[in-house]
């Protein structure tokens, strides 16, 4: 699992050309015009009211016939001379959207000129048809007109009769602060964007990255993940700015590598802080409402809302071949979460803390020219139970505290169950001496396929599994072994830091 354009503003199209007027037929000497007709046909908009009422009424008067020798009638003076297409030049990154609006996105022909000799483009109209055409326009000219009349003369007197005729209805809050139902998305938000920072951690050598993070006390702790803040561990800066501006300097207090957790503290921490409520992640249900708030890709203080689409999913956030695996039995949820929403809270409908964002499902390749991927519906979050258990370790001791059942298993992926390993790590025994699975009869070779009524597929699952519960637990393992199926009780033992 993975954990973690800049638009230019394309020009306003330009308005078509006007509707031409039919003018007195031409002299035959006119000569025809030699302009191209347009690449595609036009479509003119309706006329001013000027230019309605002037094509209306103020048709010329009857002429007598021009002498013979008479010179020739002259051409109309619409279309207009044709104006500049745009250049197709755009603004932004490698010229915008490719070219402008003149060449379309990405084209390379102008865009046809306004004007092109749209009457070039019609063949002659017999005069006697000509006449006949304009007389009928004129008509329903009129009768556009007329009809405009009456309406508003009608609707006038209307309202003048009786004020209160308006179909309008104004927000009695209009104007003033609209307070947000404390249900409502925004009502949450609004209680929870106060109490959540961006933080930012930076290395001795200067490499770094964006995270979020939550107030967990008053005493300024906040909690995130580890892997937001692991690179200012070892002499690195860190810093955590609240939603109003307000910047304070801050130092890990603690880290966990296996949970992906940790908790770090403000300097000089203001008074008056609010820690988020914490809710109870196994009382969450499918399907219910989830609210994230975070800073992907650097973009503080965003809220993505979704629901709850799976729980108990086993994630290990790296390949899950090594000793730095990150595993968890996580929430997964389709609310947006992206690279810099690490740490984040993730709230149930009533503004309750129900996980930490920390992972998402990533297509094969990036996007977004940043070689990462974007949120495409998985996100993954620890849940706040085994979340807050292990602050609280941090903040009482600095160092995390793991439950174990005392043997090593295969982290290969498979869907058969956890394997126990012949040998155990730097060729030490598979099953601990006196540990909690050597007590309860465990062996090299055996296969754990439950967890109490969780079925185990695989190493990380059950790691991920064991580490929701806490030391001195008891569990029911159910196993394989030459192909019967056997149950055992144990009680988890701990171990302290990630080493």
């Amino acid at each position: 699992m993975s954990t973690e354009n800049e638009g230019t503003e394309v020009p306003q199209a330009p308005s078509a050309p006007p509707v031409p007027v039919d003018t007195p037929a031409a002299s035959p000497q006119t000569p025809e015009s030699t302009a191209p007709a347009p690449s595609a046909p036009l479509t003119p908009p309706t006329p001013a009211r000027d230019q309605v009422q002037e094509a209306a009424y103020a048709q010329p008067a009857p002429q007598p016939p021009a002498p013979a020798h008479a010179a020739p009638a002259q051409q109309a003076a619409w279309p207009p001379p044709p104006a500049p297409a745009y250049d197709g030049g755009g603004s932004g990154h490698d010229g915008g959207y490719g070219g402008g609006y003149g060449g379309g996105y990405g084209g390379t022909d102008p865009a046809p000129a306004w004007g092109a000799s749209y009457q070039a483009a019609q063949p002659p109209v017999p005069k006697q048809q000509r006449r006949g055409r304009g007389g009928l326009l004129a008509a329903v000219l009129v009768a556009a007109l007329v009809a405009g009349g009456i309406g508003g003369g009608l609707g006038y007197t209307l309202a003048k009769d009786d004020d209160t005729s308006s179909t309008t209805v104004s927000a009695v809050d209009s104007g003033g602060d609209l307070k947000r139902d404390p249900g409502t998305v925004a009502g949450v938000a609004a209680r929870a964007l106060p109490s959540t920072v961006t933080i930012q951690a930076e290395s001795s050598s200067g490499e770094g990255g964006t995270g979020t993070g939550f107030v967990f006390d008053t005493e300024g702790h906040i909690v995130t993940n580890n892997h937001v803040v692991a690179e200012a561990v070892d002499g690195g800066k860190l810093s955590a700015t609240f939603p109003d501006g307000k910047k304070y300097d801050a130092e890990v207090v603690g880290h966990a590598q296996g949970y992906d957790v940790a908790v770090i503290k403000l300097k000089n921490a203001p008074s008056g802080l609010k820690p988020l409520t914490l809710g109870n992640s196994d009382d969450v249900a499918v399907g219910d409402s989830t609210i994230a708030i975070g800073a992907p890709f650097g973009l503080s203080n965003t809220v993505t809302t979704g629901i709850i689409s799976a729980k108990n999913r086993p994630v290990a956030s790296s390949d899950g071949s090594g000793s730095q695996a990150s595993y968890m039995s996580a929430l997964q949820t389709d609310a947006s979460i992206n690279p810099g929403n690490s740490g984040g809270p993730l709230l149930d409908a009533k503004g309750n803390v129900i996980g930490i964002n920390s992972a998402i499902q990533s297509t094969s390749n990036g996007s977004f020219g940043s070689g990462q991927s974007g949120s495409i519906g998985l996100g993954f979050a620890i849940p706040i139970n085994q979340a807050k258990y292990v602050a609280q370790q941090l903040i009482k001791t600095g160092k995390p505290v793991y439950a174990k059942i005392g043997a090593s298993v295969s982290l290969e992926d498979t869907t058969g169950g956890a394997k126990i390993t012949d040998t155990g790590a730097s060729g030490s025994d598979a099953v601990e001496p006196g540990g909690p699975a050597a007590k309860a009869g465990l062996k090299p070779g055996d296969v754990i396929t439950k967890l109490d009524d969780t079925v185990i597929d695989s190493g990380p699952t059950l790691i991920g599994e064991i580490w929701t519960h806490q030391p001195g637990d008891k569990v029911t393992l159910t196993y394989e072994r030459d192909g019967k199926t056997r149950t055992t009780d144990l009680t988890l033992a701990s171990r302290t830091g990630d080493n």
